[in-house]
């Protein structure tokens, strides 16, 4: 009860209206330097005229924080060692990139600083449970309860807001980490701050590991300062943009791309379509700034990935409607220049067209919920994920959110929950709306009385009904594997459970396998509208084993719940396709995904003659990538038209 209370809680904190500035009435192509203290004497000539020949428009470079580029008065903030004595680096920079219409976004690093701070203030910085501050490479962490974020952080900001003309300010590592960049786990914070309030508001000491009320303490702190420092940029360049991690308060928000080498397998070859969908239509207002990280992880900064996947997150990001990115650790003046030199055409060939990023809105009747993050409650991130693939691989225009602030504003046809269904969307069904649930944990509304929740069942599940499901016609049975839960519901049931059963000797392979009548699918009509829940995680399944026959129910249970499909075509599973509308254009944006293998990203091979089918009356098409007119065929509801080639991108224009 109190994990909904909390989740509840967390849904009526709603974001400060975000500000329609630059960054949402121009296209953006962004650049950030990630600058080391030694870069403090870089050349802001030599870096203004890469950006310009590589035609980026945005450059994020740091400003203050662990290191000011500039000479600061502020106490207890320092210029980088390196910044050689009189000179203003960051102001040359803001200088050499506005006589060139580049913007300046100024970095901050607020979750760290030196020593002497830490001596003379120890109540500003972030305490172990054993009382010991955290130290990484001379560094001290601060906590954003204390009067280092609180305050003397908006001191520091002041004199660079007052100083420089800059387009917008960025602020990394936001609020308390538990893990140093080594991965070592630090806890949650126990200094004098964080215990007081805590025990302030909860009348309970800090737990040990972090719990539903924790997360909640900790948004709720990081959101305060987040308010504050937006407060303070508008008050002294109101015309700056407001660039965080998070969502509320800020103009921006911010995301990355990027590796590990030891990230869990397979790897997710969607990061930046997923990022940029789901922060375009969570909040629909701010742009989404996904960082397209050139390095595979943080001990090989100056070693970057696959030229491939380079290119790949940067189609998705602008397909989806972000900016365009590309992230490098310390100038552009790199050892290892193959992710660069994969970045600057591809930034050239967007500049050219840059009319048609901009102002792109999703139009797609379909929405996947996403997993919020600090909302008090956990998630799980692959039922999700399998529900992506799914949608995607299916070619179904679909809009991501991690809120529910679209209720009321924009219409959809199908909302897909996979961890998370909220009491909320029953005002949606109420309405005429269709949800769908794929989780054995069971909705926040009455669906069905729930009898057990078996955490881990072996078994599968029957398919009675096979006119139901047209696209299994040789399969009477689906894999079984994870948590589900019995419900009580009249029957008869499309799907069934059949339960675990024996396994070996090859003898006595499931002699005894029985089947029940345990619906493995629920239906109700709420209102208007319909709620269908598979009390069991299918796109989990999907994503970990990506089986055919849970692609092929879930193809047709949509097919079902959303007939009027508003796009139809016989492109490979492997081209992902977003649908767009850009004032009276509509957009159809293709990506190959072919080259991906495992861990490997290859130039992806050619697919020729792609039949397009889709909902509306246009007059016009034109593919931009490969320039041409295409021919379109006017059927009674629907426009077709054929694209004679997909090479690694297209963009095609209706009107």
């Amino acid at each position: 009860m109190l994990a909904r209370l909390l989740c509840a809680l967390s849904f009526a904190l709603l974001p400060a209206p975000a500000q329609e500035g630059w960054w949402m009435t121009e296209p953006i192509r962004w650049v950030q330097t990630n600058l080391r203290q030694v870069d403090a004497t870089l050349d802001a000539k030599r870096l203004a005229g890469q950006l310009a020949a590589m035609r980026a428009n945005v450059l994020l470079q740091g400003m203050g924080g662990i290191a000011a580029y500039y000479p600061t008065q502020v106490p207890f903030h320092y210029p980088s060692p390196n910044l050689p004595p009189g000179r203003d680096m960051f102001g040359d920079v803001v200088r050499e990139l506005h006589a060139r219409n580049i913007r300046i976004v100024g970095r901050y690093d607020l979750s760290k600083t030196r020593k002497e701070v830490y001596d003379a203030h120890p109540e500003w910085f972030f305490r172990q449970a054993n009382g010991e501050p955290v130290v990484y490479n001379g560094l001290y962490s601060t906590c954003i309860n204390g009067g280092y974020y609180r305050s003397q952080a908006m001191k520091i900001l002041a004199e660079g807001l007052e100083k420089y003309d800059v387009d917008g300010l960025f602020f990394n590592m936001f609020g308390n980490q538990s893990r140093d960049y080594s991965g070592r786990y630090v806890g949650l914070c126990h200094c004098g701050e964080c215990s007081r309030l805590y025990r302030k508001l909860y009348n309970r000491p800090l737990p040990e590991t972090p719990d539903d009320v924790y997360r909640r303490f900790m948004f709720t702190s990081s959101r305060e300062v987040a308010a504050a420092i937006g407060k303070l940029i508008k008050e002294k360049r109101p015309r700056a943009g407001y660039f965080n991690y998070i969502q509320e308060y800020t103009d921006g928000i911010m995301s990355e791309s990027n590796t590990a080498v030891a990230r869990p397998l397979p790897l997710w070859p969607y990061s930046a379509s997923d990022r940029v969908n789901r922060a375009r239509n969570s909040q629909p207002a701010k742009m989404s700034v996904n960082l397209n990280m050139q390095f595979v992880d943080y001990w090989w900064r100056f070693a970057t990935v696959p030229q491939p996947e380079i290119a790949l997150r940067s189609w998705q990001m602008i397909a989806h409607g972000g900016a365009l990115t590309f992230e490098v650790n310390g100038t552009l003046d790199l050892q290892d220049r193959q992710a660069l030199e994969t970045a600057k055409p591809i930034f050239r060939w967007v500049a050219d067209h840059e009319q048609y990023y901009v102002r792109q809105q999703s139009t797609a009747r379909v929405l996947l919920l996403g997993a919020p993050a600090d909302t008090g409650r956990a998630y799980s991130e692959e039922p999700y994920r399998g529900a992506f693939r799914l949608l995607t691989e299916e070619h179904i225009p679909f809009a991501v959110s991690d809120n529910l602030d679209w209720m009321g504003r924009r219409d959809f046809d199908l909302v897909i929950a996979t961890d998370w269904a909220p009491a909320q969307l029953q005002a949606f069904v109420e309405k005429g709306g269709n949800v769908l649930v794929l989780s054995a944990a069971p909705p926040d509304f009455d669906i069905a009385p729930v009898i057990a929740t078996a955490k881990e069942l072996r078994g599968y599940v029957r398919i009675r009904d096979k006119a139901a499901f047209p696209s299994l016609p040789d399969a009477d049975l689906a894999l079984l594997n994870g948590p589900f839960t019995e419900v009580k519901a009249p029957g008869p049931h499309a799907l069934t459970l059949i339960p675990p059963s024996m396994f070996g000797p090859p003898e006595f392979i499931h002699i005894d396998m029985k089947d029940t009548d345990t619906p493995a699918i629920v239906s109700r009509n709420i209102g208007k509208g319909a709620v269908t829940w598979l009390p069991w995680n299918l796109a989990t399944l999907y994503y970990r084993h990506s089986l055919p026959a849970h692609a092929g129910l879930f193809r047709d249970l949509v097919n079902r719940l959303h007939p009027q499909r508003q796009l139809r075509t016989n492109a490979h599973p492997l081209i992902e396709i977003a649908l767009m509308k850009q004032g009276s254009r509509t957009i159809i944006h293709l990506i190959n995904l072919s080259g991906h293998s495992q861990t490997a990203y290859f130039p992806p091979l050619p697919a020729s003659a792609i039949d397009i089918e889709l909902t509306g009356s246009f007059r016009t098409a034109k593919s931009l990538r490969s320039p041409q007119s295409l021919p379109l065929r006017a059927n009674r509801q629907t426009t077709a038209l054929t694209l004679p080639v997909l090479h690694d991108y297209e963009l095609i224009v209706l009107e």
